[in-house]
């Protein structure tokens, strides 16, 4: 990624703190799909996704119309995260829903740290800036690292404004989560794609592939809830969905309890991605077939 992609990035944050909302998700959206038409590799990509989700026996037409609505989605989600700078606290509360919250209030009345594991799902930086800055609740989120440097920077202040402690993904960031936790931070984990490090594989919407191994891993060692959770966006604000802990009871050899609750996340995510599959922002390969050849 090219240096031109901060002042990129820049010039949306500036465009999206400046264009209202009437305005502004509906241009985000028809941006989205023009750039689902124009990127024919992407496209195909994503309709594999949506497959998936939907069913491989998807008729053409709607295949088509569903993968244009996910870029759609795509391109709001990025209009509402670089809006959020503009929202005050009081906006934020009344703009946000959460179903499920008593799961995260015992996971933190338990002691032992929390783990919030999330998939590519509608808005989801808005979940932890309600965490961070209506509840007061310290929120620390592992964040792939981003080329150039400078661009991950950016987005890591960004993200500090907002309340949100950034772990690089790498190196160091499972010893960091774990000092995280025992500090009572809440950790957000994104987690149904494998970026690096090591993988369990699951049966995931019918196929294998691997999923990270660090929410079990991590909930394993520490002890920590592990709490799968769902952002979605609405048409004035966003609904979270907060699911009952996975089972992280130590019963053997970690390597085999960590296959178990990562199998077990993985059903939960599933769950939680068929509610709006449209909001599933997974446009990258993630399943070993993914590499092969899509048909036009």
């Amino acid at each position: 990624m090219s240096s031109g992609a901060l002042a990129g990035y820049r010039l949306a944050s500036t465009l999206a703190r400046r264009i209202p909302e009437g305005a502004g998700r509906p241009l985000a959206r028809a941006a989205g799909r023009l750039v689902g038409r124009l990127d024919a590799s992407r496209r195909r990509q994503v309709g594999r996704h949506v497959r998936r989700v939907r069913g491989a026996d998807l008729p053409a037409t709607a295949l088509r119309r569903a993968t244009g609505r996910v870029f759609a989605s795509y391109a709001d989600y990025w209009y509402r995260s670089l809006r959020l700078p503009t929202m005050g606290v009081a906006e934020l509360g009344d703009r946000f829903s959460i179903d499920g919250y008593r799961h995260l209030e015992e996971a933190r009345t338990a002691g032992s740290g929390t783990i919030l594991a999330l998939p590519h799902l509608g808005t989801w930086e808005w979940a932890g800036v309600w965490l961070a800055r209506v509840q007061r609740v310290p929120v620390s989120a592992v964040v792939e690292r981003l080329e150039p440097p400078e661009l991950f920077e950016w987005f890591r202040e960004l993200r500090a404004a907002l309340g949100i402690e950034v772990i690089p993904l790498g190196e160091g960031a499972g010893a960091q989560v774990l000092r995280s936790l025992a500090d009572g931070q809440v950790v957000c984990l994104l987690s149904d794609r494998l970026v690096g490090g090591s993988g369990v594989d699951v049966e995931f919407f019918g196929e294998t592939t691997s999923l990270p191994a660090g929410p079990a891993t991590l909930a394993l060692r520490s002890g920590a809830s592990l709490l799968p959770v769902g952002v979605y966006d609405t048409p004035d604000g966003c609904h979270a969905i907060v699911r009952p802990p996975v089972s992280v009871e130590r019963t053997g050899r970690l390597r085999d309890d960590v296959v178990r609750v990562t199998v077990a996340l993985a059903a939960e995510l599933e769950w939680l991605i068929g509610r709006a599959p449209d909001q599933w922002h997974l446009v990258q390969p993630n399943w070993p077939t993914d590499q092969t050849p899509v048909d036009r």
